[in-house]
């Protein structure tokens, strides 16, 4: 799953996502260029020595997302006669496969291909000239640059190719809630128009009733990233969102700190056990009625649709986040295609099969996500997906993930999840502003 595992720490992340520099790994490049592996002098495809199957590295192991790559699998081998080597790599929210990764990239003994955020999480990549140039290949096929939006093929081309495939689409700029609550304290959703409106939203739940405002996690920083992300992308625009993830800090400072500021205000309408629980536990709060509201990538819907007697739209509700109505915000998941490939027709065959119809239809009904394809029918996929699935096609803009991988580079990335989790200990937004402006300066 997309999600980010709260006990990942500092040195375990740093050990899996430090694809080195971009310097580094250029330089990294330079020196296994040609040497080793089935590849040709300038890092180029090998032949298809690994026979008729394609190996696919990824971290769906169990629940929804094991089910979901299940059902790709079975669909692309009943469409051509090509076998699957599946090679998971479990654990660390998807850290310990990327550590796998870096290491076989490096080392010219790639998959053919693997589970990947797509966006600025591969650039070291691309910037080390290890992913090939899928736009005529891969992108000319199944009518993709057509069925994509702008937001999912920006993201596939993070060096300005085509170097993956998205599968996938979980929704980020979600403001779920308890409807009997906030029935019961009075509220209207639709009359919070912006992030700073809901601080008296919350106050009058909690004035009303026994739940607390908002249920959230402060056991780990990726949970309090996104949600300043989605407070800056809602109070100040797209625009100062994108400036951030450009790393154009200093010339955002206020929109920076008031976010921020924003983030201590909700804190007081938190659960109280916040720094002891996961995203989990924390989303129960919100089935038991002990919390109106909570922000989570949509993968949260997963639990709520599992529970009994909690129906959407009549025990609980997603709006857009406040101030991004019209935007659909990325989290996704996307298969690349490296050079020095070990089957390359077979992989070229899989890319294929992953950005068609096809697909999208067996995989994300499972997944609990919906296709970066406009075209995929929506009859599989139950209400709340399916109106998802508006809502995108619908969509002005589809501004990346910042703490998914997708907005930022993955050196930049674990620092700004550092400054996020020392913000939970101590909530001094200056300092956080000051850890979020030196989390670009390696970049």
């Amino acid at each position: 799953m997309t999600k980010d595992d709260s006990n990942t720490t500092r040195r375990t992340y740093l050990k899996s996502t430090a694809v080195a520099g971009a310097a580094g790994m250029a330089g990294l490049s330079g020196c296994l260029g040609g040497s080793g592996g089935s590849g040709d002098g300038d890092g180029g495809d090998g032949g298809d020595g690994g026979g008729n199957k394609v190996e696919v590295q990824h971290w769906w192991t169990g629940g929804d997302g094991g089910a979901a790559i299940k059902a790709l699998f079975e669909g692309f081998e009943k469409k051509h006669d090509v076998k699957v080597k599946p090679n998971p790599v479990s654990g660390g929210a998807g850290q310990n496969l990327q550590s796998v990764i870096k290491k076989r990239v490096l080392n010219s003994n790639p998959p053919s291909t693997w589970q990947a955020w797509p966006g600025k999480n591969l650039q070291p990549y691309v910037e080390a000239d290890k992913l090939k140039d899928i736009g005529d290949s891969i992108w000319s096929n199944n009518d993709m640059k057509n069925a994509y939006l702008k937001g999912p093929k920006e993201a596939a081309k993070p060096g300005g190719k085509f170097v993956s495939v998205p599968l996938n689409i979980h929704r980020l700029n979600n403001l779920f809630y308890n409807v009997e609550v906030v029935e019961k304290a009075g509220v209207d959703s639709k009359s919070i128009k912006k992030p700073s409106d809901l601080v008296d939203a919350m106050k009058q739940v909690e004035s009303k009733t026994n739940a607390v405002g908002m249920a959230h996690q402060t056991k780990s920083g990726w949970s309090t990233l996104q949600l300043w992300a989605m407070i800056l992308l809602g109070e100040h625009g797209e625009q100062a969102y994108t400036a951030f993830t450009e790393g154009k800090v200093k010339e955002n400072q206020q929109a920076v700190k008031d976010s921020l500021s924003t983030v201590k205000e909700y804190k007081k309408h938190f659960n109280s056990d916040a720094g002891s629980l996961d995203w989990q536990q924390a989303n129960k709060k919100l089935i038991n009625g002990k919390a109106a509201f909570i922000h989570q990538g949509d993968w949260a819907a997963g639990m709520y649709r599992s529970q009994k007697n909690f129906e959407f739209e009549k025990q609980w509700d997603m709006a857009p986040f406040p101030g991004t109505k019209g935007m659909y915000a990325l989290v996704m998941d996307s298969f690349p295609f490296p050079k020095n490939n070990p089957t390359t027709d077979a992989t070229k065959k899989f890319l294929q099969y992953v950005g068609s119809v096809d697909a999208q239809e067996r995989f994300n009904p499972k997944k609990g996500s919906i296709p970066p394809r406009t075209d995929v029918p929506k009859d599989k996929f139950g209400p709340f997906l399916s109106r998802q699935m508006d809502e995108f096609k619908d969509s002005k803009s589809q501004p990346p993930s910042i703490t998914h991988g997708l907005a930022t580079k993955p050196g930049t990335l674990t620092k700004l999840k550092d400054a996020a989790t020392t913000f939970n200990s101590d909530w001094n937004v200056d300092k956080a502003y000051n850890n979020f402006a030196k989390a670009f300066k390696s970049d």
